[in-house]
């Protein structure tokens, strides 16, 4: 197989993640411009971090004005996992240069993880871009579109939508939490914490962040 076409199976393969990736990054594109964040800059954001999780907290912490020390420390500790994926990867990957390694770093997300780690052959340069140029076009366009519809949309229909965040998030951890009791020991331990920290004179100092 040459490599451009490569890259189309590259490409291929990951649309099935660039449809997945729509729906969550339009949520983020919604919080960002629902926050006061214009939608230009709510894409670049996606288009500079790439990160699910980490880009929901960062910006989440820039919202509420956290400190770029707090947002330098929960996006680390968020996107840690990202080092050990890439090692993972490093193993089944062509030789190539560092240039290319690092350009290959920054697609690394939970779901191209995931695929690569099914290949059985080595992967090529090309094949991989393939596969994270179209989780990365899914999750940029999710996030324009998200933003941009949030700013036309009527400020009680804006708060709404917010509220549908949460309930997202609900859905997603509930059904979690009724299968895996790890889940929801750690579920329990973050309410139990948030609560505390809402309530109890001692905490109140604390920055939001």
């Amino acid at each position: 197989m040459n490599q451009h076409n490569r890259f189309k199976v590259g490409l291929k393969k990951a649309m099935p993640i660039a449809l997945g990736y729509f729906p969550v990054s339009f949520t983020f594109g919604i919080m960002a411009s629902g926050g006061g964040i214009d939608p230009i800059t709510a894409t670049i954001i996606s288009l500079t971090n790439f990160t699910s999780a980490g880009q929901f907290a960062g910006t989440q912490l820039i919202l509420i004005q956290g400190s770029l020390l707090e947002i330098a420390l929960t996006t680390f500790i968020i996107n840690i996992r990202y080092m050990l994926m890439s090692l993972a990867i490093s193993q089944k990957l062509m030789p190539m240069s560092m240039i290319e390694k690092c350009i290959l770093a920054f697609g690394i997300t939970d779901e191209t993880f995931a695929l690569t780690s099914l290949e059985k052959e080595k992967i090529s340069f090309l094949h991989m871009l393939g596969i994270i140029i179209g989780s990365y076009i899914g999750w940029a366009l999710g996030t324009f579109c998200g933003a941009f519809a949030s700013s036309l949309l009527p400020l009680a229909l804006q708060q709404a939508m917010g509220i549908a965040l949460y309930a997202m998030f609900i859905a997603l951890i509930v059904p979690e939490m009724k299968q895996n009791s790890t889940v929801l020991i750690v579920v329990s331990l973050t309410i139990l914490i948030s609560t505390m920290l809402y309530y109890i004179p001692t905490f109140l100092n604390l920055t939001e962040g």
